[in-house]
This record gives C-alpha cells, structure tokens and sequence, in this order.
C-alpha cells in the first residue's frame, strides 16, 4: 500500500470469501497471520440501473481501529479502494458492450 506521502506500507491480504455478485470478504494485515489484522465485507446491492457497495471494516479493537483512520488515514484509504472499484468496473462494463470490430 502507498501512503499519500509516498511512503511504502507492508500488507497481507487475504480473500476469505468471494460471492459473485454479492459479497467480497478479506482479512487485511501487515503478515501473515498478524493478530491484528481486521475483516473487510463488500457488499453489493441493485440501486436501480446501478449497484450500491457498501464496505464494511472492523478491526478487533477500538484503539486498532482509530490508530488506523488517523494515523493511516484508512477513510480515505476506503474511499480510494471503491473509486478504483467503480473504474475498473466501469472498464469492465465499456469492454463487455462495445461492439466487436469486423476481421478482415
């Protein structure tokens, strides 16, 4: 992970559950196996023409909680990951309809 001052972070992710096209569920710490590692949920909902995600985090203390949203910003960190979501499946959408250009 890349902080906003361009420092390097060490992560482990690791994905727990995939439910396409409800849920993603991931374990997020700094090792493997880290204690204090925290869970992560997607979820995703129809909103009319759209879909609605929601993230869910929770850490397994308060203090580990709040250490992460000042110190690491992680608000914002979330804000991020769902922008590069909403692009990559933006993406995905514009090459699943454009239409097919003719071989010759």
């Amino acid at each position: 992970m890349h902080g906003p001052d361009g420092t390097d972070y060490q992560e482990w992710i690791t994905w727990t559950e995939i439910v396409p096209p409800h849920r993603i569920t991931l374990r997020h710490g700094e090792f493997r196996d880290d204690p204090n590692a925290f869970e992560t949920v997607l979820t995703f909902e129809p909103d009319g023409e759209k879909s609605r995600v929601v993230m869910r985090t929770v850490f397994p203390t308060k203090e580990l909680r709040d250490e992460a949203v000042e110190k690491y910003h992680a608000v914002e960190g979330g804000e991020q990951t769902l922008h590069h979501l909403a692009v990559y499946a933006a993406e995905l959408t514009r090459d699943a309809t454009a239409p097919e250009e003719p071989e010759h």
